[in-house]
C-alpha cells in the first residue's frame, strides 16, 4: 500500500510513505506530480488531499490560481483511478495535535520521521512547512484511510 500526502498551497508539497516505511517528498511540481501518480496508478494506495478553501486577505488572482491547481490535483487523482479523501486542516492537524503555527508542523514530522530530510531544495538552510505538512497528511492516510 502506498499513502500520499497533497498540500496544494501556493508553495505546495506532496509525499509518499510506502508500505516497507519508506518516505518520499517533493515541493510542487505537476510534470513530477503526474509521472510518479501515473507509476503508482495500478498499485494499492490512497490519497490524503487537504480540503482548503479561501482566506480572507487573500486576492482574486491568488486564488483563481490556486482553484486551477486544485482541480488539477483532483484531476490527476481521478483519471489513474487513486482514491482521495479531502480532509480539512483542523481534522488532520488534530490526529498530531500541530497548532496554527507552521513550526508546529515541523517538529511534529521531525518527531515521527527523524531521519527525513524538509528542505525544499538542496539550497535550503530552512525546514519547509508545505513538506512536512504533505509527509504528516500522508502518515494521516496511513493512520485513517
Amino acid at each position: 500500500m502506498i499513502y500520499i500526502g497533497i498540500d496544494p498551497g501556493k508553495k505546495g508539497a506532496f509525499a509518499l510513505i510506502y508500505e516497507d516505511g519508506r518516505t518520499s517528498i517533493y515541493a510542487w511540481d505537476e510534470d513530477v506530480f503526474r509521472g510518479l501518480m501515473r507509476g503508482v496508478a495500478n498499485r494499492p494506495c490512497v490519497a490524503c488531499l487537504e480540503h482548503v478553501s479561501a482566506m480572507p486577505g487573500q486576492g482574486v488572482t491568488s486564488m483563481f490560481t490556486f482553484g486551477q491547481n486544485f482541480g488539477f490535483i483532483q484531476g490527476i487523482l481521478k483519471a489513474y483511478g487513486i482514491p482521495f479523501e479531502l480532509v480539512r486542516p483542523q481534522k488532520w492537524k488534530k490526529e498530531f495535535s500541530v497548532t496554527g503555527d507552521k513550526n508546529s508542523s515541523i517538529a511534529v514530522c521531525k518527531r515521527l520521521f527523524p531521519g527525513v530530510s524538509l528542505l525544499r531544495t538542496q539550497k535550503c538552510r530552512k525546514d519547509d512547512d508545505g513538506m512536512a505538512e504533505a509527509l504528516l497528511m500522508a502518515e494521516y492516510a496511513r493512520r485513517k484511510l
